[in-house]
């Protein structure tokens, strides 16, 4: 009964110390091994001496425990063995040199990885350092992100920033770039650090060629080095235009013009009885989404505070854009060069005319998505899944450590193999 309190059946049951109330209890035990032979030569060992090792063990009856591992030393009687002595193992009780039981290690990993817990909550619940914690959760979790059947075959690759951590007393930004399966479910492939092309394209070329060519889109924002890292590790996949970010850049240029606009009639920034800037917020909504007030409110404050009709024309120009991606695929090409002619032109504000240059910088990804038909939107919510984790953790440090626990929680791991991954 005492050996399946500690969940091992081939050991003994030394004692169990209970002196103090409030702290852990302790399972003394030894394995039931009464010969053993020699790594090296195979002649039978004698016991050398013995040493006690505690592991942080799952709580019994409300109470923290302790197991202490009674480690016998045995040495080999041959003196022409090479192996003078050695230390008996038995991953059953704990991997080696770990400080945790292995079933503590297996649940510890599930609470932080898959649960989604801080490393602190399991720490506290197991009477533990938080770096005990988070050594059982790299040793096990790595075997389960590593694991080859994680990544299948996928169809369409996703590539987005995420803010990874503020360093130095500058608040220096640290950014990270996720690889994310657009195929459904979406899956975290991977996360790499920086957002340049560097990372991403060494981890896509260290992919199977036959995995890289199965690959048919590859969906990102208007980003210079994910459009780099396309066209050098993924040649035959098409690149599309993520039409939120196309939107957002349409947004961003109004805004843009309303601040200029503003600043040239008025002679400061906007402020709360400002026509412009009253008017920030439903500039940016969908024209669809404006009711009859809410449209009558806008045009109302262009007419008071946009006299040359700048900001109307930039609107416009935003909204019909917008609308391109309710054309049908047939008339989608010719819409979009009607569109960027007409924006180009000079009488447009200079805002305008400069989404136009981006627009034809980024043409062919852009019509590329009537054909795909997918977008970033998958990337963005297991960008979610990872700031919840960055969330909890109230930031991090090492990259290691943010990688496995997003990886972990996001990356759709095997969890059924927990039970029998060998720890790393």
């Amino acid at each position: 009964m005492c050996a399946l309190l500690v969940g091992l059946p081939a050991v003994n049951v030394l004692a169990v110390d209970d002196d103090d109330p409030a702290g852990p209890l302790r399972v003394h035990v030894e394995t039931t091994a009464t010969t053993v032979a020699c790594r090296s030569c195979g002649t039978k060992a004698r016991v050398k001496d013995r040493r006690q090792v505690a592991l942080v063990d799952l709580p019994a009856f409300g109470r923290r425990a302790v197991l202490v591992w009674h480690k016998r030393r045995w040495c080999c009687p041959d003196v022409d063995c090479e192996t003078k002595s050695f230390t008996e193992v038995d991953a059953r009780i704990a991997a080696s040199r770990a400080k945790v039981t292995d079933r503590a290690g297996r649940h510890v990993t599930a609470r932080v990885g898959r649960d989604g817990r801080t490393v602190t909550d399991v720490a506290v619940e197991l009477g533990c350092d938080w770096h005990t914690v988070m050594d059982a959760v790299r040793s096990y979790g790595t075997a389960l992100i590593e694991d080859p059947a994680r990544i299948g075959p996928v169809a369409a690759v996703g590539l987005d920033e995420t803010l990874f951590a503020r360093t130095g007393s500058k608040k220096t930004r640290c950014w990270c770039t996720s690889i994310v399966a657009l195929d459904r479910p979406a899956q975290l492939l991977d996360v790499v650090e920086g957002r340049t092309a560097k990372a991403p394209t060494t981890w896509l070329e260290a992919r199977p060629e036959s995995w890289r060519a199965a690959i048919r889109w590859g969906a990102l924002d208007l980003s210079g080095p994910y459009r780099k890292t396309f066209n050098d590790t993924l040649p035959d996949a098409t690149q599309v235009a993520d039409p939120f970010h196309v939107c957002k850049l349409a947004n961003s240029r109004l805004d843009e013009c309303r601040r200029r606009v503003q600043n040239y009639t008025l002679g400061h920034r906007g402020r709360k009885d400002d026509p412009l800037y009253r008017s920030r917020r439903l500039l940016t909504k969908g024209h669809e989404r404006l009711d009859e007030k809410g449209t009558e409110k806008l045009l109302g404050f262009l007419e008071a505070g946009d006299p040359h009709g700048e900001v109307r024309m930039t609107w416009h120009a935003k909204e019909t854009l917008r609308g391109f991606y309710t054309q049908p695929a047939e008339n989608a090409e010719a819409f979009l060069d009607e569109l960027v002619a007409d924006m180009g032109d000079e009488s447009m504000p200079i805002e305008v005319r400069s989404l136009a240059r981006t627009l034809t910088t980024w043409r062919a990804q852009i019509l590329a998505w009537h054909d795909a038909k997918v977008s970033n939107g998958p990337t963005e919510s297991i960008n979610n899944l990872i700031k919840r984790i960055k969330r909890i953790g109230f930031g991090f440090r090492r990259f290691a450590n943010y990688r496995i626990r997003v990886l972990l929680y996001a990356g759709k791991p095997n969890w059924d193999l927990l039970d029998t991954v060998t720890p790393r």
